[in-house]
């Protein structure tokens, strides 16, 4: 009997240690599947390539490269991961700029159209606009506008406005209107906006009414020429 009670003590030993752990994949197979992985990586890091969309690329190729070191894939990514996201990060800040203008065609005793974007600095409550405007009856010019409520800017006569396109130094000749606005109108627009197309950076030293001497800086580099309509053919 006491037999018996041994074996069914030894029996119930082994019956609840369980069924061994699998076992570890080995380095080859392990290396084998991550070079799959990295392929199927590598896959949708080329067709995204291929339709240049660089920014959805680039997070694509940094995965493959510190998921997957010592891969065929890694190695092939770091061919040309560098230049994707320098091409991706170009894009971005275009479209950055590009988002800061506002475009628009309208009837206001006329058709007019306009181009503007607001300073960067100063920035809130106190963002000045850069305006373009084409219109049928009035022509193009090419003003400053300042915050709604504002007393708008201090310009006797003809007077001089310091500037620095891309940080070089020019001076502009500008008027305030006579119909009262709180704008400040830049006389030569035509030479202004040729010179605004070339600039990715335009700052101004001007003078508010309640601020004092201010200089206003805007990003104008994303500014699209296109979208901005010509007056009509005489």
């Amino acid at each position: 009997m006491f037999a018996s009670v041994g074996i069914a003590v030894a029996l119930a030993g082994c019956s609840q240690q369980g069924p061994a752990p699998p076992a570890a994949p080995s380095a080859s197979a392990q290396a084998a599947a991550n070079e799959a992985a990295a392929d199927r990586e590598l896959k949708l890091y080329q067709d995204m390539l291929a339709k240049h969309a660089e920014d959805l690329a680039a997070p694509v190729g940094q995965d493959i490269v510190q998921k997957y070191p010592g891969t065929s894939a890694a190695a092939e990514v770091q061919k040309t991961l560098a230049q994707v996201e320098a091409t991706a990060k170009s894009k971005a800040e275009h479209e950055r700029l590009a988002n800061l203008w506002y475009y628009q065609t309208a009837n206001v005793d006329g058709m007019q159209s306009t181009a503007s974007i607001y300073s960067s600095e100063p920035a809130g409550a106190d963002r000045v606009r850069l305006v373009l405007r084409r219109h049928v009856k009035w022509g193009q010019s090419v003003y400053l506008f300042a915050p709604d409520g504002s007393k708008g800017f201090v310009c006797k006569d003809l007077c001089n406005v310091a500037m620095r396109l891309d940080g070089k130094h020019e001076n502009w000749k500008a008027y305030l209107p006579k119909t009262g606005e709180p704008a400040m109108f830049i006389k030569d627009d035509k030479r202004f906006i040729a010179a605004m197309q070339k600039a990715r950076t335009i700052e101004m030293d001007v003078t508010g009414r309640e601020h004092g001497k201010e200089t206003l800086k805007f990003e104008v580099g994303g500014y699209d020429a296109a979208k901005f309509a010509p007056l009509p053919k005489k």
